[in-house]
Formats: C-alpha cells, sequence, structure tokens
C-alpha cells in the first residue's frame, strides 16, 4: 500500500517516511535507471511524484531547477534531497547508497576484472569499450551545445574553452576557461529571468546551510594545500577526486577530463585502462560519476582494489552533498538573481568546450586508431543519437564489434 499525498517535508522540516523505504526506492531505481542523468530525473519523477507522491510536480521541478543550476551529478543530488526531506540525514545517505551502490559495485568488479588479468585490457572487446566511448561523449557534446549554446556568444565561450583546454592541457586549464566564461556571461550576457516559484521545505536549517558551504570550501582549498605540504600521491587523488566532484557543470560526461588529468598524468591509470572504464560505465545503471569507483579500484596506488573504489566513490560525491544542503535554504532568494543566472550561462559554455576537448584528446586520440574504429564509432554515434537506442546494447554492439574486427 502507498503513501498517502504528503509534501517532502512538513514546515518544521520532520521526517514522513523511514530510511529503510527510502533505500528501497532507491535500490530499485539504481538497478534499473539507465540512460544517463535526463533519463534519470525522469524515472524520479515517475517514482517520486506519480507513483509514491512524496513531493508535488511544483516542487519536484524546483529542485530539479536547483541541482542543474549547482555543481555536480544532478539526478544524485536530487535524490540526495528526496531522501532528505522523506526520512532526514539518514534518508539521504539511504538515497545515495541505494541508487549508487549497484553501479559501483558492478564497475570494482569490472577493474578487479582487469587488474587480475592484464591482457584483458589490451583485448578487442575492451578496444571496442573505448570506440563506444567516443561515440557516448560525441553524443553529449552535441546535446550540451544545442541546449547550452543557443547564441553566438556562448558558441563563441564554448570555443575559446576548448582551444584554452587543448592549448594547455591540464587540470589548471579548465577550470580556469570555466571560471573565466563564468565572469564574461555575468558581465556580458543575457538570460530570460527566473520566475519566482515556492521552494518546498526539506528540513535543513540556514545555520546548517552555512556550515555545509564552509566545509565544502575547506575541503576544496585545504586539500591541495594538504596535498602539497604532505608530497603524497594518496592526499593527491583525493584532492583530485574531490576537485571532480566540485567543479562539475553539466552532467557526469564533465567529470572525464578533470579525472583523466587526475589519474593518467600520475601513473596511477593507464590511458587504455581509463578509457576502458569509461565505455564500460555506460554499460551500467545509475549515475555516471560511479566511474570514481572503477578508477579507485584499477589505479595503482596508494589504495586499490574494492577499499580504493569505495575510498574513491565516497570523495567524488562528498561535494556534491555539501553543496545541496548547502544551497537549499538559500535557493528561493538566489535564483531570482539575474547576474548569477548569467554567470552560469556562461560557465555551462565554457563546459561544453570542456568536454569537446576531451572528446578529441584523450578521447579520440586513444581509440580512433583506423577505418574500422572510426566506422564502429559513427555507427554508435548515429544509434545513440538518430535512432534513440540506449546506451548499453550500443556499449554492447560496440564491444562485440572490437572483439570480432577491431583487436
Amino acid at each position: 500500500m502507498q503513501s498517502p499525498p504528503s509534501p517532502a517535508g512538513s514546515e518544521a522540516g520532520s521526517p514522513a517516511g523511514s530510511v529503510l523505504e527510502v533505500l528501497r526506492a532507491f535500490l530499485k531505481l539504481g538497478l534499473s535507471s539507465f540512460g544517463g542523468p535526463v533519463a534519470h530525473l525522469g524515472y524520479f519523477r515517475t517514482e517520486f511524484v506519480d507513483r509514491r507522491r512524496w513531493l508535488d510536480d511544483r516542487s519536484y521541478t524546483d529542485l530539479v531547477a536547483l541541482c542543474q543550476f549547482l555543481p555536480g551529478p544532478a539526478s544524485s543530488q536530487v535524490g540526495m534531497a528526496v531522501g532528505l526531506a522523506r526520512a532526514g540525514w539518514l534518508g539521504a545517505l539511504a538515497a545515495w547508497v541505494g541508487f549508487t551502490l549497484p553501479s559501483a559495485v558492478a564497475l570494482i568488479a569490472f577493474a578487479i576484472g582487469i587488474a587480475h588479468w592484464g591482457h584483458l585490457a589490451g583485448s578487442g572487446a575492451v578496444h571496442g569499450l573505448k570506440v563506444a566511448a567516443v561515440a557516448v561523449v560525441a553524443q553529449a557534446v552535441w546535446g550540451m551545445a544545442r541546449n547550452l549554446c543557443p547564441d553566438r556568444p556562448r558558441a563563441g565561450l564554448a570555443i575559446a574553452a576548448a582551444l584554452l583546454a587543448l592549448a594547455l592541457p591540464g587540470t589548471v586549464a579548465q577550470v580556469g576557461a570555466i571560471l573565466f566564461a563564468g565572469v564574461i556571461g555575468w558581465r556580458t550576457l543575457q538570460v530570460p529571468h527566473q520566475q519566482a516559484v515556492v521552494h518546498q521545505r526539506y528540513g535543513v536549517s540556514r545555520r546548517a546551510g552555512i556550515v555545509a558551504l564552509l566545509l565544502f570550501l575547506a575541503l576544496l582549498f585545504g586539500l591541495p594545500l594538504l596535498a602539497a605540504a604532505t608530497g603524497s600521491l594518496g592526499w593527491k587523488l583525493v584532492e583530485g577526486f574531490y576537485r571532480a566532484g566540485a567543479l562539475v557543470f553539466g552532467g557526469g560526461h564533465v567529470v572525464l577530463p578533470l579525472l583523466q588529468a587526475t589519474v593518467v598524468p600520475a601513473g596511477v591509470v593507464t590511458n587504455e585502462q581509463f578509457l576502458a572504464g569509461y565505455g564500460a560505465a555506460q554499460a551500467v545503471p545509475g549515475p555516471l560519476f560511479t566511474f570514481a569507483a572503477y578508477l579507485g579500484a584499477v589505479m595503482n596506488g596508494p589504495l586499490s582494489g574494492g577499499v580504493g573504489g569505495l575510498a574513491m566513490l565516497v570523495v567524488i560525491f562528498v561535494p556534491a552533498f555539501l553543496l545541496v544542503v548547502a544551497a537549499l535554504p538559500f535557493w528561493d532568494t538566489l535564483r531570482q538573481r539575474d547576474a548569477i543566472q548569467s554567470a552560469m550561462a556562461g560557465v555551462n559554455a565554457a563546459v561544453v568546450g570542456v568536454l569537446l576537448a576531451a572528446l578529441y584528446d584523450p578521447v579520440w586520440t586513444s581509440a580512433i586508431r583506423n577505418r574500422a574504429d572510426f566506422a564502429t564509432a559513427l555507427g554508435a554515434f548515429a544509434l545513440l543519437v538518430v535512432a534513440r537506442v540506449s546506451p548499453l546494447p550500443v556499449v554492447a554492439l560496440a564491444a562485440a564489434a572490437g572483439w570480432a574486427f577491431l583487436g
């Protein structure tokens, strides 16, 4: 029997359900939600607005707007907020665990297989996964460009960001391009004003929001200092994964260049392992950020295997949780500021450019070796964009083609 219609949280923020209820609901979604963040948000609406009626449509739409405004994995942040409202702080944890764990476990198992049977990394099937990654990233660039660069100024910002990321490879150039575009957007872009809405209460006080924001900033600026002071590779990796989770705008695919710049130059993950895991990540349900679990498990560093995978998984999601908690009490006021909306338009345009640069290097340069590779990538792209086939069968077909023809 389903719960009766009720708001996500009462006026005082008291939970309306149980932690176990939240865990069951999100575990089902974690096992079945294929198709990326946009599809995830559709699954969430069906489950929590239409079926369970934990939120009304207006509150859900407003929550989605908040999480798309913030850095981080939007669908996971929506899930955390729904769990927070339904069952308090443990409800947020249960929502994250249920939605994230299935794909994380699958990717850790894949990483352990690659580590124990090293010849798999050079097999034709794994090469097919790398070719599939070309099509998936190209699809992401295509869709994001249409939505986030609808005019010449934003298209220009995207191209400038791509050129900067290609000219100066590394995290500094990528983050610099995003921040610079935010300033340009703030000063020059005109975007439609967002109308005021009544935001659902989630039981988070302004004091808790401020504490979460301060903790987010302390880790963002403190971890690099700690890594530099200790010279520890472990802390350097933690800092890189945290930064990737903290600075990703525009969807999970954008985490690709930031993570690549963290693990490949450090020598803990090879480019071949990186792209093979990225291809495999398209074939599992749940959030793409669970790619961090694969990297943590496969890397040759202070941590590896299941422990490394779970550790890096937690690190990359911590900023997403802190940001959504920090923003919830202030969203009504924040979203009405035209300057914030203009800056975010510039940031989103730069994100498209950074991802475009990553499409060329390392994705294209590491995967496309001959005409057969290009033909496979083009066919996969057509299936994704033109035929609108879900990523799971497309990735499987690319792996099969790699096993049969590309190895």
